[in-house]
């Protein structure tokens, strides 16, 4: 459930084949983007994964925006005072999207607590978003969107390595991945 505004998408094959142009070549027939939705099922659950070389290398499901719903619900007891719908609205609505943001950051992010449509929310922001802002952004999913991304050469992977070390596991992995394919050794 990332807060920025919802991006809408005509159709998960064109996300895709974009997302596909975007693959650096070294990683062109290794990195394969999945979505599925239930339509059928209640709500339309659904499931996205990034795999390399047909392994699953991170999930996004549906069940996961379960979770993040207990987190704010969490964070709203943690507050004081939070008004009711019926009696604040804007107030109501504004302490949603602070906990929102607060267990972006804090939480669903670093351990990749994250559902489908927050997958897709991501692509489509990607897709917008220049590659420099994609590479420092708190959106895990875009960094690691960009490091697969063919805009980013050598120089660049080489000179981020510092930040990369400071994040979760889950995105390290995807930056190594990256960086083994075309050659780059770190001692």
């Amino acid at each position: 459930m990332i807060s920025d505004e919802k991006s809408k998408y005509k159709s998960w094959s064109n996300l895709k084949k974009q997302m596909n142009d975007l693959l650096c070549d070294s990683l062109k027939d290794k990195i394969s983007y999945f979505y599925t939705s239930y339509h059928e099922v209640h709500n339309a659950y659904g499931r996205a994964t990034i795999q390399y070389e047909n392994k699953e290398m991170v999930a996004f499901s549906w069940d996961k925006q379960y979770e993040q719903v207990q987190d704010i619900k969490e964070q709203y007891r943690k507050k004081d005072s939070v008004p009711s719908m019926f009696e604040d609205y804007e107030g109501s609505w504004n302490a949603f999207k602070t906990a929102n943001e607060v267990a972006t950051k804090e939480k669903w992010m670093p351990n990749c607590v994250l559902c489908e449509a927050d997958f897709i929310h991501s692509l489509t922001i990607y897709l917008k978003t220049d590659i420099a802002t994609s590479l420092s952004s708190d959106n895990y999913l875009l960094r690691v969107f960009a490091y697969m991304d063919r805009r980013v050469g050598k120089r660049t992977l080489i000179k981020i390595k510092d930040e990369v070390d400071a994040l979760p596991e889950w995105v390290k992995q995807f930056y190594r991945i990256r960086c083994e394919a075309d050659g780059i050794v770190f001692n």
